[in-house]
């Protein structure tokens, strides 16, 4: 998946854990993006099958969609946390730097560090 779609569906997730219901509009605000971008990376998602979007327009995951963003959601927390307990960086400048790093680094780096910070 590319890195957009995948702070597509941890925004989704985010903004369904805040308010029990996302909108494209809730999105476009969250990721500071236009309402096109976010119909056209809908469109996408939809297409292989992350969401879906029901009558009263909430935009929702699907099973895949949510174990999907679960993930991205994890790294992201687990990175900012790694990042602050390592570094001593505030919690802004890590949150900044784990965002760009969850899209890149390997499943066993982050099995590393996750089994790093449990032992620290």
């Amino acid at each position: 998946m590319y890195e957009s779609g995948e702070d597509y569906l941890e925004a989704i997730l985010m903004i369904w854990n805040e308010k029990n219901e996302c909108h494209a509009v809730d999105v476009a605000h969250k990721l500071n993006v236009s309402k096109p971008s976010v119909s056209r990376a809908m469109g996408i998602l939809r297409d292989e099958g992350y969401i879906f979007v029901d009558e009263n327009l909430h935009i929702n995951l699907t099973e895949k969609g949510r174990e999907k963003a679960q993930d991205i959601y994890d790294r992201h927390q687990l990175l900012t946390c790694f990042l602050v307990k390592v570094t001593g960086v505030d919690e802004e400048q890590a949150e900044h730097n784990a965002c760009r790093i969850e899209h890149v680094i390997d499943a066993d780096i982050v099995n590393g560090i996750k089994k790093w910070m449990d032992e620290n």
